[in-house]
């Protein structure tokens, strides 16, 4: 079988880079999710601690990082009920989630449902092995003989948060239809509204979602975000015991392992909320400058209660908007690159610095879309 993979998105938007960097005042990239932040110093710490690493490192992860993960679930999403049997770690998120349909065996003929506005790498891990993807929201229209269901809360583009009774009702079409469920949560601790300061975003695996029972369910998690180490390419994935067994099995015969001294710098994130706040504020803040001078100049903010992006149209064609953008010099992405039906939705990110935040805002203040 020839494999076959989805263009890359992102060399469509090369044309509009070269356009906002005319800007006379240099270009803005408001296109990717990269944080702008320093790592925090705690975690930076910890990494050269560990960098005597002579020995091969876990698979499965060192029993304090297996701890820290467990920890972390209970601590910030309500999920007390894991053992180091339900979690390991993974290189980043997108090389599990575009892993995860091979692992599971799924090949041609095969059905993997994902959310109406998604991440590529959804599909292109359905690529990888042949199989169709479904694009839909709604867990009544999941086909039969789906085997791999993904959903993604907060969402990529769109900033979408699932409730819980939203999540239960995923899982259970999942099970009926005898389909793995994988919530994709990277963006778990950026949720917007109040409640979500105390504990983070609804987690697939909460008791009130499994109702106790994990089977088929998989929580896939990054610390890029929330602890600004994109760089480190540090996960995680959480859940049934038999799946995560199953799936530790194959990453040992692939030699899929995070290096000793990441799972040392893991742990210190893991462990300490106090950084997870405090960038949370700074994005807050620049969310909280950005939004409004949008609306401003004609944009309306559709969902966006959770994660890293605006979810912005202008009521007319996405690339047009794209387009007065990068006249602008900032550079944003449009909904195309996440679903057929965005064609009027751009994707605005928060990760610049602020000074790059506050010259957007200055920007937008000459037009109206």
């Amino acid at each position: 079988m020839a494999l076959s993979l989805p263009d890359w998105p992102w060399d469509a938007l090369a044309p509009y880079a070269v356009r906002a960097r005319a800007h006379p005042q240099g270009v803005i990239d408001l296109s990717v999710g990269s944080p702008v932040d320093p790592t925090p110093a705690i975690i930076r710490e910890s990494l050269s601690a560990a960098t005597d690493a002579h020995a091969y490192p876990l698979t499965a992860g060192t029993p304090a990082l297996a701890g820290g993960i467990v920890d972390w679930f209970g601590r910030r999403r309500g999920v007390d009920d894991l053992s180091a049997a339900n979690v390991m770690p993974t290189i980043g998120s997108k090389e599990f989630i575009a892993g995860l349909a091979l692992w599971l065996g799924l090949g041609p003929g095969d059905i993997v449902v994902q959310p109406s506005l998604a991440y590529p790498t959804y599909a292109v891990g359905a690529a990888l092995v042949g199989a169709t993807v479904v694009s839909s929201d709604d867990p009544v229209e999941w086909p039969e003989g789906t085997r791999l269901v993904w959903i993604n809360s907060p969402g990529n583009p769109n900033g979408r948060i699932l409730s819980v009774e939203q999540l239960a009702a995923a899982v259970a079409r999942a099970r009926e239809i005898g389909a793995v469920i994988a919530s994709d949560e990277c963006y778990a601790e950026l949720g917007w509204d109040d409640e979500f300061d105390a504990v983070a975003t609804p987690s697939i695996l909460d008791p009130r979602v499994t109702g106790g029972n994990r089977t088929s369910v998989l929580c896939v998690c990054s610390l890029s975000k929330q602890s600004n180490l994109a760089g480190y390419r540090v996960g995680f994935v959480a859940g049934s015991s038999d799946l995560i067994g199953r799936l530790l099995t194959v990453r040992k015969h692939l030699g899929i392992v995070p290096p000793a001294p990441i799972q040392a710098a893991m742990i210190a994130a893991l462990a300490d909320d106090t950084h997870v706040r405090a960038q949370k504020a700074v994005y807050r803040s620049r969310r909280d400058r950005l939004r409004p001078a949008l609306e401003r100049a004609g944009l309306r903010i559709d969902h966006s209660e959770g994660g890293l992006y605006l979810w912005a149209t202008a009521g007319q064609d996405a690339w047009a908007t794209v387009g007065r953008m990068a006249d602008l010099g900032i550079l944003v992405v449009p909904g195309t690159f996440y679903g057929a039906e965005t064609s009027q939705h751009v994707r605005i990110a928060l990760t610049a610095s602020d000074a790059a935040i506050d010259s957007a805002v200055d920007r937008l203040t000459t037009v109206h879309f």
